[in-house]
């Protein structure tokens, strides 16, 4: 059997420095690597030293209202599992973002919140259980 991890994903945003920033301060996550990219496009790699995402955009890019839970193949929502949840949720909240949801369930608990770009972003922890 082969073993695999999920390395990144890469997400069209309006503006992927400030996405990028903004993932910064709520997940203590850095700079990766930033440059040009396809289609006179500009993209962001923001993560850890083992996973990240790769924010991208390009000019004429326009943002999307559709509900991706009732297209196939769109991307729904990023889990991202964290240690502390509530510091976390105060980070959310300090931005001026909106939590959405809350869910407590094996295993752990979670709640979730859109990102300006209309990312939504679940975090979850399993050491607050």
């Amino acid at each position: 059997m082969t073993t695999s991890y999920l390395e990144h994903a890469n997400i069209t945003v309006q503006n992927p420095d400030t996405a990028a920033e903004l993932f910064c301060r709520l997940f203590d996550w850095k700079i990766r690597w930033h440059g040009d990219a396809m289609d006179t496009g500009r993209t962001v790699h923001v993560g850890n030293d083992t996973s990240y995402l790769a924010l991208y955009s390009q000019p004429g890019a326009e943002k999307d209202t559709i509900n991706t839970y009732t297209k196939v193949g769109i991307m729904n929502h990023v889990g991202l599992v964290v240690d502390d949840l509530e510091a976390v949720e105060a980070r959310v909240t300090n931005e001026g973002l909106t939590i959405t949801s809350r869910a407590d369930y094996e295993p752990g608990r979670r709640f979730y919140f859109d990102t300006p770009d209309g990312i939504e972003i679940e975090v979850i922890s399993y050491s607050n259980a």
